[in-house]
């Protein structure tokens, strides 16, 4: 076998290679959600408001000259925007087009688990990064709005394939929960980062280079992770999941479930609103340079960014529920102070402690979906982390979509009142994902395979290194060795035969 054919086989079979994919899609797919932020608001205001107006405004004289000894006449303040009543039209527009990618998604998701299900991961992770590709050109080349909408729905559609296949797969090549945990935080700090890079690239390249020039800069780097996942993931291979999945109707009727999804949903819901509100909002109050609606948005991309990385591996030890419990009272708290602000340096507190929250919660949640489905279910991951992805699409959907209705209805501060608010009330609910049971039939399979007696222990000897293993609601998969090692409280050995089993000792 020749070097690189030697190498390529390695690769395939390394979890880290792996990760290295579904990083990279994820980061591109957020550059190119995210890099539109700031540059669909004043596209449309200057293709269709100051295009009308000049259209439509008789040649205006020559100004006359000024007296002798008269004042100068004052100059507008730089930044700020004439036209009012389009600006809060604006709102509801920019808004349904920044929901229209997560709206397609919302659809598409659930198709995507049960195909990933079917033909495995591989075939539909390629898949999404050849929409990617086709909606980032599209995005380049757009001139109306009608084109960019279509570009945005068609964006999530390849994000549907990227996100739910990328997130399935990593749960599959990562059995441990542990290890689960710190791979889900290292992936969600690729979409970390490509929201920390999408609004300040897309600023500065729009005002500085053009319209088109961030979108064909995306499409080139998607070519590039192309060639990747070609080579990692051997996409032409039809691979489908050795168990067959639990229906999306039972998960969806999982409680413990649907309260993990829901959290995911509100704490996105808050980014997700301020996404097309915001610039508006800075334009009609701050008067700012194009370049600082983008900038903005940077203390919470870089805050998210620590948070999914730090709480990828914390949040397992703190607890997930606590975790996610905190993040949602901080994302409310930070909502509620955005309005506070009087010029940029005024968000970077709130927007901070946002991204930070977000992160927290993000990281706690995405790998518990995938523990409650070994716990409760059975290990098949696509549809659970397509019930995760609609709930993050569920909250970047009604967000920009409600939103800019409300701040037409109310305005931009009773806006950031009502999502904090909703926050920190759904926050208590994350104490039911404290210890969720696993499911009588489970328990009923495991109990014909072979009784477990229950051993007493004192912490003395569990601190000794004594191996204690309790029945408990917090079980693992592994399997019965003669000397089975303990990783992260679960069993790390061959597949010989499945037992739950909870450590409370060492090794």
């Amino acid at each position: 076998m020749s070097p690189a054919r030697s190498w390529l086989a390695s690769g395939r079979a390394s979890p880290r290679l792996v990760l290295a994919v579904v990083f990279v899609a994820l980061l591109l797919d957020n550059v190119l959600l995210t890099v539109v932020v700031p540059i669909v608001p004043t596209f449309l205001y200057t293709t269709e408001y100051e295009a009308a107006k000049s259209s439509v405004s008789p040649a205006l004289p020559e100004p006359t000259p000024a007296a002798p000894g008269a004042p100068p006449l004052p100059a507008p303040p730089r930044g700020c925007l004439q036209g009012e009543e389009f600006l809060a039209q604006e709102n509801t527009r920019v808004g349904l087009l920044f929901a229209s990618k997560a709206l397609v998604q919302l659809l598409v998701n659930p198709w995507v688990g049960l195909l990933t299900n079917r033909i495995g991961y591989h075939i539909p992770m390629f898949l999404g990064f050849t929409i990617m590709f086709l909606s980032t050109v599209m995005f380049a080349f757009s001139g109306t709005y009608t084109l960019l909408f279509i570009a945005r729905a068609l964006q999530g559609i390849g994000s549907s394939f990227s996100s739910v296949a990328g997130l399935g797969l990593l749960a599959s090549v990562y059995p441990d929960d542990a290890e689960r945990g710190s791979a889900m935080g290292i992936a969600l700090g690729g979409l970390a980062l490509g929201v920390l890079i999408g609004a300040p690239f897309g600023s500065i390249m729009y005002e500085f280079v053009g319209k088109a020039s961030p979108f064909l800069v995306l499409a080139f780097l998607a070519l590039l992770d192309g060639a990747l996942q070609l080579c990692i993931l051997q996409p032409s291979r039809v691979s489908p999941e050795s168990t067959k999945a639990t229906p999306v109707s039972t998960l969806l009727r999982d409680p413990y479930i649907l309260v993990a999804a829901g959290a995911l949903c509100f704490s996105n819901m808050g980014v997700a609103m301020l996404e097309p509100t915001l610039p508006i909002w800075m334009l009609q109050t701050m008067c700012p340079p194009q370049w600082q609606l983008g900038m903005a948005f940077l203390p919470a991309s870089i805050s998210y960014l620590v948070g999914t990385n730090l709480f990828g591996i914390l949040a397992n030890r703190m607890g997930r529920w606590l975790c996610s419990m905190i993040g949602m009272a901080v994302v409310g708290i930070s909502l509620l102070c955005v309005p506070l602000a009087t010029n940029i340096y005024g968000l970077i507190g709130p927007n901070a402690g946002l991204g930070f929250a977000i992160g927290m919660v993000d990281s706690s949640m995405m790998p518990l979906m995938g523990y409650l489905v070994d716990l409760r279910h059975t290990s098949a991951y696509g549809t659970v982390y397509a019930i995760a992805d609609v709930a993050f699409c569920m909250g970047f959907a009604v967000g920009p979509s409600t939103g800019g209705a409300i701040v037409r209805a109310l305005g931009f501060p009773w806006l950031m009142a009502i999502v904090g608010a909703l926050n920190v009330a759904y926050a208590p609910l994350c104490w039911l994902l404290r210890s969720p049971p696993a499911s009588e039939e489970r328990m009923a399979i495991l109990s014909q395979e072979r009784p477990v007696h229950p051993k007493s222990y004192t912490p003395k000897e569990a601190g000794q290194g004594t191996r204690v293993l309790l029945w408990n609601f917090s079980y693992g998969y592994r399997a019965d060795t003669a000397s089975p090692r303990l990783v992260g409280g679960r069993i790390s050995s061959p597949t010989t035969r499945i037992w739950r089993l909870h450590s409370f000792g060492g090794t």
